[in-house]
């Protein structure tokens, strides 16, 4: 009786066997998986950000080695402090970067600069941070910041010197080394209100300014940051004029602050 059963076996177990062999092999080719990593958040600077003229070829010149670049300003070594101020240094980047500035360079995040509102542009600053007690030199190129509380805006360089970068804010030691003009006589004064999130808020106070003060230059502009501001030129660009329009003007939508213009 085993004899004879014997044939019939055999084809069986030949039949499972493919079968066993057919399924390990389709098993032995893993499915690759589909990864869709999540977009960096809007408006944040990278490390691997870069501007479009700092890249560097053979025999090509580099933008730090041009005047304003982004090497520290060289002052003499004995300089001593014209002015010193403290308070709460940020800094700004995109979407400012490679905009056009107030003092008419086009503003690079990489390059050893800052914005303030009231020193003249051109003026060299050494900042120190007072929790970590790194310095850096920087030049004023742009005005700012216009955030109440705050006395300077570092570039992303200069934040990233100064241990600034990463926390967002700092406490920091102001020292005025050169400066172009007087700081407390001359200039081109103004003042500077926002910002608003809508424009019919910042044309609303520019018509109440323009029926108080006739003789005032009233300006309605956009932010790269997408808010609206005012600024008003009093006659002509006076000091004393604007201080006196800034302390006389309020609005709850917006800061009021006092701007030199050169």
């Amino acid at each position: 009786m085993r004899r004879a059963r014997a044939p019939f076996v055999f084809p069986v177990v030949i039949f499972f066997l493919l079968l066993f062999t057919l399924l390990v092999s389709a098993c032995s080719h893993p499915k690759q998986a589909r990864i869709n990593p999540p977009p960096a958040p809007e408006g944040t600077a990278t490390e691997s950000s870069q501007p479009e003229d700092t890249a560097k070829g053979d025999g090509e010149k580099r933008p730090e080695d041009a005047p304003g670049g982004f090497s520290e300003p060289i002052i003499p070594a004995n300089s001593l402090p014209l002015a010193t101020e403290t308070g709460l240094a940020s800094w700004y980047g995109p979407p400012y970067h490679n905009r056009v500035g107030s003092n008419g360079e086009v503003y690079n995040m990489h390059a050893m600069t800052a914005a303030h509102r009231t020193l003249p542009l051109g003026t060299v600053v050494r900042v120190t941070n007072l929790k970590t007690e790194h310095s850096a030199l920087v030049r004023i190129t742009d005005r700012g910041p216009f955030i109440p509380g705050r006395v300077i805006d570092l570039s992303l360089a200069a934040a990233r010197k100064l241990d600034v970068y990463l926390p967002g804010t700092a406490e920091v030691k102001l020292e005025v080394m050169q400066t172009p003009a007087p700081l407390n006589a001359g200039g081109k004064w103004a003042v500077q209100i926002g910002g608003f999130r809508h424009e019919h808020e910042a044309s609303k106070l520019a018509d109440h300014i323009e029926r108080r003060y006739r003789t005032a230059k009233v300006l309605r502009f956009p932010s790269p940051a997408g808010d609206w501001w005012v600024r008003v030129r009093v006659l002509d660009d006076d000091r004393a004029r604007a201080t006196e329009l800034a302390a006389e003007t309020a609005t709850p939508e917006g800061a009021v602050f006092l701007v030199r213009l050169d």
